[in-house]
């Protein structure tokens, strides 16, 4: 499928995703600011273009300096980024985000942008040369009067074109250019790979602090197998969506938050575990299991929120059920104490209705 040629169309492609999922299937729920299509989208457009992935500081000055410059005219902010990853589509190779699109509508509506636009990457687009790109896809799609950029945005067929090519381009066409240096602090530049590589670290203080908030995900409880439960710990199993980032596989210490009207906006102590159960079960694959500390809650079918604070053990296989047992007790002990809970329940006594495991 290639290029429309007529003026204000842009590619002929269906709006799905890498696993042929359509736009809605990326959003979920209506949010403040739409996720749209290049074309849906709201016209004339003040554009800050990248990946964005993680939304940290550099990002959000490539963002402000939109939002600002657009301030009081009809141009409307805009987020333009693309899905899937190039990489995905070029070398067949899997990445995960650190913002999903539903979550990234929720950290840029306090920023002032007012649309997520999400172009369509493909193989036609991949080929495109710089030229046809800012033709097509900034002139004729999203009528864009004013683009921002970091300094290390690349575009077009074989990433030929870089800021200088896209300066020239933009100047042709009328269009303003706003460049942003790449941030960077004493140990190096500020990027999504850094935050990441925190992430596959177990590090969550550092990779807090180069997103400027919390690392969290979400995920529906969905009914287990029952073990937590009959190990004397209920966990709430989470089917998290499988194009999100998640740190280093372990125990962690974490805060939970229901979605929905069960205990809205209440934060609840957890421990959890991420990755496989090598005592238990070592051919199950990998889960997310979240025990509430001192809460007896039936979470099957909710949607949780879960901030990791602390990783508190590797991964380790025990020579019994009991060594397991004893260990997770220490696991519940050790989180509540770095969360400050005040549970109801004795850590050495785990709640009997917690949801998620089958009875």
């Amino acid at each position: 499928m290639g290029w429309s040629e007529g003026a204000g169309d842009g590619p002929n492609l269906p709006w799905e995703d890498a696993r042929g999922e359509g736009l809605e299937a990326l959003v979920g729920e209506p949010a403040l600011i739409p996720l749209r299509s290049p074309e849906q989208a709201a016209r004339p457009t003040a554009i800050a273009l990248g990946s964005f992935d993680g939304l940290h500081q550099g990002h959000r000055r490539v963002i402000a300096s939109v939002v600002e410059r657009a301030g009081g005219t009809q141009l409307v902010p805009t987020v333009v980024s693309f899905w899937p990853h190039p990489r995905e589509v070029l070398y067949g190779e899997a990445r995960l985000r650190l913002d999903l699109p539903a979550e990234k509508i929720d950290l840029l509506e306090p920023l002032g942008i007012e649309q997520l636009v999400l172009v369509p990457f493909t193989p036609e687009l991949a080929a495109l040369s710089p030229e046809q790109f800012v033709e097509q896809v900034l002139v004729q799609q999203l009528q864009a009067q004013l683009v921002a950029v970091g300094e290390n945005f690349r575009f077009g067929a074989g990433r030929s074109g870089d800021i200088h090519c896209l300066r020239e381009l933009c100047a042709e066409r009328g269009i303003a250019l706003l460049v942003q240096p790449i941030l960077s602090d004493s140990t190096g530049r500020l990027s999504s790979s850094r935050i990441r590589r925190a992430l596959e670290a177990g590090q969550l203080q550092e990779a807090a602090a180069l997103l400027d908030r919390p690392y969290r995900f979400g995920g529906r409880v969905v009914r287990g197998r029952g073990l937590g439960r009959e190990l004397g710990w209920p966990t709430a199993n989470l089917q998290v969506d499988g194009r999100k980032f998640l740190p280093q596989q372990g125990v962690y210490a974490a805060w939970v938050w229901l979605q929905g009207e069960q205990l809205p906006g209440q934060r609840l102590a957890a421990v959890m575990n991420l990755g496989p159960q090598p005592t238990v079960d070592p051919t199950a694959p990998s889960a997310v299991e979240v025990h509430l500390l001192g809460r007896r809650l039936e979470l099957e079918g909710a949607e949780l929120l879960v901030e990791p604070v602390a990783l508190l053990r590797q991964q380790q296989r025990f020579e019994s059920l009991e060594a397991l047992v004893a260990q997770i007790a220490r696991d519940a002990a050790t989180a509540e104490q770095l969360l400050g809970s005040a549970g109801g329940v004795s850590v050495g006594q785990a709640p009997a209705d917690e949801g998620g495991d089958s009875p």
